[in-house]
């Protein structure tokens, strides 16, 4: 009977430690993503909070007041309403625009486009969501801002309509990628069924399909809401970055992202001020996370289904 060579135990017992460090390397990397998530919490909350619980101020004011002036000596304001009212007009602008994009393109890249046509697509639409935030606010406010203002005869034309529009293009991409995984995850038994009955192409897409995929095409909704929700730079070279309650697509407004990033470095360490602005990182760390929470929750249901 041959005997085994001392290389053999030499080669197992170094796979061993192999498997051994890859595991143990995917394991610290997953337990310190979570860990820097915690800290992050814990950072900006110790700040937040230590204005938060002080006396005299009010979380009424806070989320109920659209008056906006921290760095008043006499009489400071800390309410967000407008700020939040800018972001929510943003955002809500934003999905009106992506929405259809986003759909359109993923029923066409994941129903339709074949071969190298579908390829070249899905290529095309990662290089978009590449595209830096900075460069999305440089064509709000180069390209955008002209064109609002001629066509439509308003003097200033960074407002809701054009941060809205450049957030509905950034999200997109993110959102096509997700719905044509939610499309390309419905069974092709559904389509063949469909199609055995006498069903048309977009018969099967709009009666068959779609109906299969809502939750995947909600949760790819709900990420690109948090990913407009979220998004900074863009917001504050082309919203017009005045706390105003909008009343049309035409006003300028400031989103919570952009006055975190536009005052920060002007605010004293330690003051209320500094202090205010992230405890307004704390509300939008919730409100993100619970978005992204939710949008989580729902892909992972439809790939269980």
């Amino acid at each position: 009977m041959q005997q085994p060579l001392a290389s053999d135990f030499d080669r197992r017992t170094l796979d061993w430690y192999v498997d051994k460090g890859v595991e143990s390397l995917v394991f610290v990397g997953g337990v310190s993503a979570i860990l820097f998530l915690f800290f992050i919490l814990y950072f900006i909350s110790k700040e937040g909070f230590a204005l938060a619980f002080s006396e005299g101020f009010s979380f009424k004011q806070f989320f109920l007041s659209p008056y906006w002036y921290p760095s008043d000596e006499s009489d400071p304001e800390y309410g967000i309403l407008a700020l939040i009212a800018g972001t929510a007009s943003v955002t809500g602008l934003a999905m009106v625009v992506a929405v259809p994009f986003s759909l359109g393109a993923a029923i066409y890249i994941g129903e339709f486009a074949t071969g190298k046509t579908r390829e070249y697509l899905k290529v095309l639409v990662e290089l978009l969501a590449a595209i830096p935030s900075v460069v999305w606010g440089f064509i709000g406010v180069s390209i955008m801002n002209p064109l609002i203002i001629k066509f439509f005869g308003v003097p200033v034309g960074l407002n809701v309509l054009n941060s809205g529009i450049i957030l509905g293009l950034m999200a997109a991409p993110i959102m096509t990628s997700i719905a044509e995984d939610a499309l390309k995850a419905v069974p092709d038994r559904f389509r063949e069924a469909a199609e055995a009955l006498g069903a048309t192409r977009w018969q099967v897409i709009v009666k068959t399909v779609l109906p299969a995929a809502k939750n995947g095409l909600l949760g790819a909704v709900l990420l690109g809401v948090g990913r407009a929700f979220g998004e900074t730079m863009a917001v504050l070279m082309a919203s017009g970055h005045a706390v105003n309650i909008p009343h049309s697509v035409f006003d300028p407004v400031r989103a919570l992202t952009a006055t975190v990033a536009a005052e920060l470095g002007e605010a004293p360490v330690g003051s209320d001020h500094y202090q205010v602005l992230f405890l307004i990182c704390v509300f939008l760390f919730v409100i993100t996370f619970l978005i992204n929470l939710t949008a989580d929750l729902i892909v992972r249901g439809v790939r269980k289904e």
